[in-house]
């Protein structure tokens, strides 16, 4: 039986055989900050074959230099690291990140909240990967087949994103045929968008989905959304998107901010210590309003 260390963390807000930085586009974080992405997907590694690390680009886009206040990790496994010196317009800063793989095979999703000088909310960035105890099959890591497509799971969840704006997830698929296959998409929600890269998947081969929410300002709450999944033209099945649209409280002055309500967590993390995998968990988080 293998046991586990587990821990929940509450924040203020990937697969290949080998390590590899997400495809996605530079994120646009505002205020001039840019990054070369937010994801990064290490892919399928072996538990206890040493730490596996990556980093992030942030481009200073705007006319005031940029400082990294701070970045911290959800979880003690990750190390991280930051330009601490300011970064000048037009010139480019790091983020990096060990992981420590040691915790066990499992798939891990590991956050990084990073505040900028200028930006009166924090950013996310993600690390994922899966680890196993021994190499494994593309049949086995993309388990879900639809025709020859392999996938981890139908379903993926975007978070929390604004009224009004937008916001992007991305998973991995993975061609388990011998020949290139193209994949397109059909029927999509209103608001959802999906883009594969590459679109035609070499045999054997990986390619990256991202799916765009641009939420409605008038929805409210979790919201599900669509999309099929055509492969050669062929309808092989659909795929969900899930979103929790939050409200947009750009448009109110700093006093009306102020005089909202103001929640405070009494901690942020809670220990659970060594407990066998399987085992029913629970935790309690006490939340104050100082608003």
């Amino acid at each position: 039986m293998y046991k586990c260390f587990k821990r929940i963390c509450l924040s203020v807000t990937t697969i290949l055989f080998l390590a590899t930085a997400s495809l996605q586009a530079q994120v646009e974080v505002g205020n001039g900050i840019v990054l070369d992405k937010d994801v990064h997907d290490f892919g399928n590694i072996i538990l206890g074959s040493g730490p596996v690390s990556c980093s992030f680009k942030v481009t200073n886009k705007s006319d005031k230099a940029l400082a990294i206040y701070q970045v911290v990790s959800s979880c003690g496994c990750t190390d991280v690291q930051w330009t601490r010196e300011p970064i000048k317009p037009g010139e480019s800063g790091t983020i990096s990140a060990t992981y420590s793989n040691d915790e066990a095979p499992i798939p891990f999703d590991k956050s990084l909240t990073v505040y900028f000088s200028g930006s009166k909310k924090p950013y996310i960035l993600k690390l994922r990967g899966i680890c196993s105890e021994k190499p494994k099959s593309l049949e086995e890591i993309y388990s879900v087949k639809l025709g020859k497509i392999g996938l981890r799971s139908r379903e993926i969840n975007v978070g929390q994103v604004e009224q009004g704006r937008s916001k992007s997830e991305t998973m991995m698929i993975a061609n388990l045929s011998d020949s290139p296959v193209t994949v397109s998409f059909a029927n999509p929600s209103p608001e959802l968008s999906v883009k594969a890269r590459p679109a035609t998947i070499p045999a054997r081969s990986s390619s990256e989905l991202q799916f765009t929410v641009d939420a409605n300002p008038k929805l409210w709450g979790k919201n599900v959304y669509a999309v099929d999944l055509l492969c050669d033209g062929e309808n092989v099945g659909s795929l969900k998107c899930f979103a929790f649209t939050i409200q947009n409280f750009s448009g109110m002055t700093d006093e009306q901010k102020r005089q909202g309500p103001m929640p405070k967590f009494a901690s942020s993390t809670y220990e659970f210590g060594v407990i066998p995998v399987g085992e029913e968990i629970h935790a309690e988080f006490s939340l104050s309003n100082y608003g």
